[in-house]
């Protein structure tokens, strides 16, 4: 029971703070790409776009993870998927980020739309994951009170 509340305790920590700093760098990739002479040449040497691509990559690699895993846990624990919103929302969650990351090419391109709808993805899945992170625990209290 307890480890169930820890791994889903983790999970969310891990996304929030993967997800945050993913987001800051890619903040600070806009202000280096719209700033001015003096800004740019100021931002360009900290490789935010580097950072920003490495940690997306990061997230995506743990997001896919934690949903194929949560998935194979549930299935083995219970010789079944319980098919449900958490389990939709987590898969259009994997899916986003996964879209958004392959925007990447089109984006290094100076493709603006790739790069608006890359944002708008991400920030979508951001809200979603909000929601994901309550219903997750009401499913913990569901297996806790259970048992």
């Amino acid at each position: 029971h307890t480890r169930c509340q820890i791994v889903t305790g983790v999970q969310t920590c891990a996304f929030r703070s993967t997800g945050g700093w993913a987001l800051y760098l890619g903040i600070k990739v806009k202000r280096t790409r719209t700033g001015t002479p003096e800004q740019r040449k100021l931002l360009v040497p900290k490789k935010f776009a580097q950072r920003h691509y490495l940690w997306g990559s990061i997230l995506l690699a743990l997001m896919t993870l934690a949903t194929l895993g949560g998935m194979a846990v549930t299935y083995l624990n219970n010789d079944k998927l319980f098919v449900g919103p958490h389990l939709l929302v987590g898969l259009a969650m994997t899916g986003m980020l996964a879209v958004a990351a392959s925007l990447s090419p089109l984006m290094q391109r100076g493709n603006v739309i790739a790069r608006k709808v890359h944002v708008g993805l991400n920030m979508g899945m951001l809200t979603l994951f909000l929601w994901q992170a309550f219903s997750g625990m009401e499913i913990v209290n569901k297996i806790w009170t259970s048992r």
